[in-house]
């Protein structure tokens, strides 16, 4: 095989949607409640991860998850609850972020570990409670980011909305709810429901949506979470 043919060939496989330019890793362990979403929200992203270049693994187990660590750019904690590590992966997973890892929360990640501050410092905030499920009025802070350029000033969907304590103030949000526009809200005028920052090396995103099943075939939402996974694996735009 001559090299002008290695090389076309190359490019053919480059081009072909199989050559994965990054990993990302799902993790989905609950000691709490379990989101009916768990499953639906997986497919969904490893489908992202197809048609945008990366590869995406999950697990929850979360022995394999340091494993995986070892060679993703990104974890995902998807609707995860609870104590889900013990010191051992604490350790491990803090030297993934210090060393540069992306990590994206998706709803219930807020949820867990709430006997770990540094973890609580990391994601932003704990979650507090929320009211029953119910449509409400998203407004839009910063369009600048990836996971909110191609909104309007406001959105409106209907999700769980949570309410958060321990909110860390060099979070920098993306979107906040009015909460004139539900009921139930105890945050007031500042209560972000998404947003992002650098922590002590790494890139942390986070978004308070995805309590539905019918969030992961929202097309409005598929694209604001694909936002947060492509900023937290370094890209611009």
């Amino acid at each position: 095989m001559t090299f002008k043919i290695k090389i076309w060939l190359l490019i053919i496989f480059l081009n072909s949607g199989y050559a994965f330019t990054q990993n990302v890793v799902v993790f989905s362990k609950t000691k709490g409640y379990r989101h009916a979403s768990i499953e639906v929200g997986i497919e969904s992203i490893k489908k992202l991860g197809i048609e945008n270049n990366f590869q995406v693994k999950a697990t929850e187990d979360a022995d394999e998850l340091m494993k995986y660590l070892r060679d993703s750019k990104v974890v995902v904690f998807l609707n995860t609850t609870g104590t889900i590590f013990n010191d051992k992966q604490k350790k491990a997973f803090k030297k993934y972020i210090k060393k540069g890892g992306g990590f994206v929360g998706i709803h219930a990640a807020t949820d867990t570990e709430y006997n770990w501050p540094w973890y609580g410092k990391m994601i932003g905030a704990y979650f507090r409670s929320h009211p029953n499920q119910q449509e409400a009025t998203i407004k839009i802070i910063d369009k600048q980011h990836l996971a909110t350029n191609f909104l309007s000033q406001t959105w409106q969907k209907f999700d769980e909305w949570y309410n958060f304590k321990d909110i860390n103030p060099d979070i920098r949000v993306l979107m906040r709810l009015d909460e004139s526009s539900y009921i139930g809200g105890k945050n007031g005028e500042n209560h972000p429901i998404a947003w992002y920052h650098e922590f002590e090396g790494g890139r942390i995103f986070y978004t308070g949506l995805g309590h539905t099943k019918e969030s992961y075939s929202d097309t409005t939402f598929l694209k604001h979470l694909l936002g947060g996974i492509k900023y937290t694996i370094g890209h611009t735009n």
